[in-house]
């Protein structure tokens, strides 16, 4: 059987991470979370002084850019994988608001997009993948067999969120969440640099009122299409 590249874009907090590892790990692909990859670049400025409130400084970075030590590691007891700077783990941290808050400014600069999808298609080059983030199907991957675009409500987006958190005993209301999140999509979709789009072949997933069941089955008779039509094309 063949292997492809499947694209999976949309808003943020919609999902994407989890439908897209359980997919990956439904046919046997490599699961790839690119917003993973910008929430660590952004975890390093905090970390070493680079923003002063919502202002970076965008020449350091730019110059630290080369030395930004990112990696994702397949953890077993998750079934996906974590993100690691300079060798720590670091996928809790990533996770917090405050790296929410701030990843959208991080995720607009060239140069940080054009050397975070270089790694990116050179983990794609096998095929056999499933990547997940804002510009998959339009930058990183055009040529994806399967193109994905997510959708959900703000609101039941920042309800979803809510609940993460106080899974993972952090506490946020929902009125900071459906802030976040509105702002996220501002900036995402009007950026200069790979603004968040649909791409014109994709495949919209509207999950607002889907079970988890029904989006896996969904997502898996995508897939199969995918795949018998290449199949009978061969």
């Amino acid at each position: 059987m063949k292997k492809i590249i499947i694209a999976v874009d949309g808003y943020s907090s919609c999902g994407k991470s989890t439908m897209a590892k359980d997919l990956a790990k439904e046919i046997g692909y490599v699961y790839i979370d690119t917003g993973a990859m910008y929430r660590t670049v952004t975890l390093y400025c905090i970390q070493n002084g680079l923003f002063q409130g919502n202002e970076i400084d965008v020449s350091r970075l730019e110059k630290e850019m080369d030395k930004i030590d990112i990696s994702l590691r397949f953890n077993p007891l998750t079934g996906r994988p974590d993100a690691y700077l300079k060798g720590v783990n670091v996928e809790k941290e990533i996770r917090s608001m405050e790296v929410a808050n701030k990843v959208s400014l991080v995720s607009t600069l060239g140069f940080v997009r054009k050397a975070l999808v270089a790694k990116q298609q050179k983990m794609g080059k096998a095929k056999g993948i499933v990547m997940d983030g804002r510009d998959i199907g339009t930058v990183v991957f055009p040529e994806a067999e399967l193109k994905i675009f997510v959708t959900a409500s703000p609101e039941i987006r920042a309800m979803r969120r809510v609940k993460e958190l106080d899974t993972k005993g952090e506490s946020a209301s929902f009125e900071e969440v459906l802030e976040n999140v509105k702002t996220r999509d501002q900036i995402d979709t009007t950026r200069k640099e790979s603004p968040l789009r649909q791409a014109d072949d994709a495949v919209v997933l509207d999950n607002s009122y889907l079970t988890i069941e029904e989006q896996k089955q969904w997502l898996l008779e995508q897939y199969h299409k995918v795949i018998s039509k290449l199949d009978y094309e061969s």
